[in-house]
């Protein structure tokens, strides 16, 4: 027998070898399963929410017409000893989320405080607090 007529024989069976494995593989992917999970369908719609509120620096970064929404807060609290201390970021994250809730596209950050020992809530060894003012800014509207 010819080397190449054996090359194209193991080749050939090689590759129907390949087409079957895969062919069993996807037919066993085609099956009906249901699958239950923890997640929360509305933690998806939430979880970006906050990159819909714009940082600025103060008003005079507020181009057009706007209007106060209110004050809001966020924090975020170190409840052991061992675990990571409070971060600014995450608070300023939640404060966003909570002003995204009042309906604002905007946000000043005023201050953040960082709270040790703090005797109101014994749950928490420090906490991060940042506080901000919402505000809803009139969109520019696009011409065309």
């Amino acid at each position: 027998m010819n080397t190449d007529n054996k090359y194209k024989k193991t080749s050939n069976t090689l590759t129907l070898m390949l087409l079957i494995a895969a062919s069993i593989t996807l037919s066993a992917c085609s099956s009906q399963y249901t699958v239950s999970t923890n997640l929360d369908k509305e933690n998806f719609q939430t979880y970006f929410s906050h990159t819909q509120v714009n940082v600025v620096k103060d008003e005079s970064e507020l181009l057009g017409k706007y209007k106060l929404i209110g004050m809001v807060e966020g924090q975020d609290c170190q409840t052991k000893i061992h675990h990571a201390a409070p971060d600014k970021i995450v608070a300023r994250t939640q404060a966003r989320r909570q002003a995204f809730e009042q309906h604002a596209n905007a946000i000043i950050f005023t201050g953040c405080a960082l709270i040790n020992d703090n005797q109101a809530d014994k749950q928490c060894i420090e906490t991060v607090v940042c506080y901000g003012k919402a505000y809803q800014v009139e969109q520019a509207s696009s011409i065309q």
